[in-house]
């Protein structure tokens, strides 16, 4: 006589996001950690616009506009995971426009997004997901 056994479930990666990527960087709706953030929001479009600037420059496309151009490319995609940050902290996503105040909003943004946790528990943005992950 054998027992049947529930397989057992693995544990959430560290690298499983909260939402699907195209949910991350084209929705406003919804709540994201502050590691999302990072990944998403500092990190990505800083390594991307990098290499778009390069492969732009080796086209011979001026420095100027490959600038422009990734700026553009990544306005949207920044912005989606801003208010979704701020979501977390249960502000409106209207607070992503604090980096638009030179210096000082950008630096609150980084320690506002990047260091402080969003709200413990559901907010009126949805459940948190930092516990998750």
């Amino acid at each position: 006589m054998t027992l049947a056994t529930a397989p057992i479930a693995a544990p959430p990666s560290p690298f499983d996001d909260p939402m699907s990527t195209t949910r991350i960087l084209f929705g406003l709706r919804g709540r994201v950690p502050r590691r999302v953030f990072w990944l998403y929001g500092v990190l990505g479009p800083l390594l991307l616009s990098a290499m778009a600037e390069m492969l732009l420059g080796i086209v011979g496309v001026s420095e100027r506009r490959a600038e422009l151009l990734t700026t553009a490319l990544l306005v949207w995609p920044c912005t989606a995971v801003g208010v979704k940050r701020w979501h977390d902290r249960d502000k409106s996503g209207w607070w992503v426009l604090v980096w638009l105040i030179p210096l000082i909003g950008w630096l609150w943004t980084l320690i506002g997004n990047g260091a402080l946790r969003g709200s413990v528990g559901a907010n009126r943005f949805g459940a948190d997901l930092t516990g998750r992950f």
